[in-house]
């Protein structure tokens, strides 16, 4: 008789542990990261180092190249719950609190990877809090690489780019605002749009990551780049609170481990790869204009 509770308190653990596995946790996430590049690898890695960690339980489903449209596109699905998480730049971020801009969307202001970091450590705990709020955990914080303008014909001067059509990324309403009051002319687009944009001259000007404009092949449509590091692309890895939480605590603790983990490795490739894919643009027609001391103090001033 003693050895009936036992064997009830087996059973239901049993069954419980068959309910759980029988009901993996599954996380889709988009990005407009595009696929086949070591990044999106490494989130691919650790969707396999989760599924390892949790014999199954946890599945991570990546929709990379921007497939589900652009981040305003796709944080409207998160929303709805059509995905529930997403690796963003600053950009996708700012829809769902726009503090995260103060990384990213500030002209100039940064000048090296070290104080990038040491400014979004300082304000991690804040923003992460903040984003929890609003239902969204952070998993990992990512930067790739500095913007670049890429355009049709040369733009050194920033009277050659105010007399461009310029690519912004659409629903992102304060930053076309702010390009205007520069004399910009913005022409809100998804980023799927881009080239199309470019080959119809709907766009002729295209403020670009060189890693992300290497995958697109961008130099052959906007053969010529500015040597200014504009701003840094800083974004996030985030899913919904709600699904987050279904996944036991223990787990939890090692999966955001893993994914921390990643979000170094993303950072550090980034930042190698910056400059080697200018480098193969370079070499495949792409030509670099160098900055002036004229120029740079024009571009100072336009940033200011």
């Amino acid at each position: 008789m003693k050895t009936l509770p036992i064997l009830l308190a087996v059973s239901v653990t049993l069954l419980a542990a068959a309910a759980h596995a029988a009901k993996p946790v599954d996380i889709r996430l988009g990005t407009i990261l595009p696929s086949g590049t070591p990044q999106h690898a490494l989130l691919e890695e650790l969707g396999e180092r989760w599924r390892k960690e949790t014999g199954g339980a946890v599945k991570l489903t990546i929709y990379p190249d921007g497939r589900l449209g652009g981040e305003g596109d796709m944080v409207a699905k998160l929303r709805i719950r059509q995905i529930n998480a997403g690796l963003f730049t600053a950009v996708g971020l700012s829809e769902i609190d726009p503090a995260v801009t103060g990384l990213q969307i500030m002209p100039l202001m940064f000048r090296s990877w070290p104080e990038v970091d040491y400014v979004r450590e300082k304000m991690r705990p804040l923003l992460e809090s903040r984003l929890r709020a609003k239902g969204f955990e952070v998993l990992f914080w990512a930067d790739a690489g500095w913007v670049r303008f890429f355009s049709k014909t040369p733009a050194v001067r920033p009277d050659d780019l105010r007399a461009m059509k310029l690519f912004t990324w659409a629903g992102n309403q304060p930053q076309i605002a702010l390009m205007r009051s520069i004399g910009c002319r913005p022409v809100p687009l998804g980023t799927t749009e881009i080239v199309f944009g470019l080959t119809t001259t709907l766009i002729n000007a295209v403020p670009m990551p060189p890693i992300v404009a290497l995958a697109s092949q961008l130099q052959t449509h906007a053969p010529h780049m500015l040597e200014l590091n504009w701003c840094p692309i800083v974004g996030a890895t985030i899913v919904q609170l709600a699904v987050w939480e279904k996944i036991p605590a223990a787990d939890r603790a090692r999966l955001r481990a893993a994914a921390e983990v990643t979000g170094e490795k993303i950072r550090a490739r980034g930042r190698l790869e910056d400059e080697e894919a200018i480098r193969v643009m370079c070499q495949r027609g792409l030509r670099a204009h160098a900055l002036t001391p004229q120029a740079e103090a024009e571009w100072s001033a336009l940033a200011a």
